[in-house]
């Protein structure tokens, strides 16, 4: 008796833990599957502070640890359209540009980009 209600015992924590490990890796709302699209939103956000040349951007906090974020050129928000990115730490925006941020990107590059006013 005693062994059989030890056999039925491991039976349910080695089913409990099967059930997991199954449901961890295909339940479309929980688990890998939430785990990755956080994954994914993180990588998509991080997008939106990391332009490219031709990309408008609003710029929060410009005086103090600027943050561009990309926004729609026709958008009222756009400031700046990213005119260049200079490669390396001591590179400086020429007089042709209006603003320029020192930035270390998402793919861990560090340069300047520089940008010129949006004229609405």
């Amino acid at each position: 008796m005693q062994a059989l209600l030890s056999a039925g015992i491991v039976l349910a924590v080695f089913g409990g833990g099967a059930w997991y490990v199954w449901d961890y890796n295909t339940s479309p709302t929980g688990g890998k599957a939430k785990a990755e699209a956080s994954q994914s939103a993180r990588a998509a956000e991080a997008k939106t502070h990391d332009p490219e040349i031709g990309d408008c951007v609003k710029v929060a906090d410009p005086e103090g640890h600027p943050v561009p974020t990309v926004v729609d050129c026709a958008s009222p928000e756009a400031e700046y359209k990213m005119a260049d990115q200079l490669l390396g730490e001591d590179k400086h925006c020429g007089e042709k540009f209006d603003y320029g941020i020192r930035y270390v990107s998402s793919r861990r590059i560090d340069s300047t980009l520089c940008f010129t006013k949006i004229r609405h």
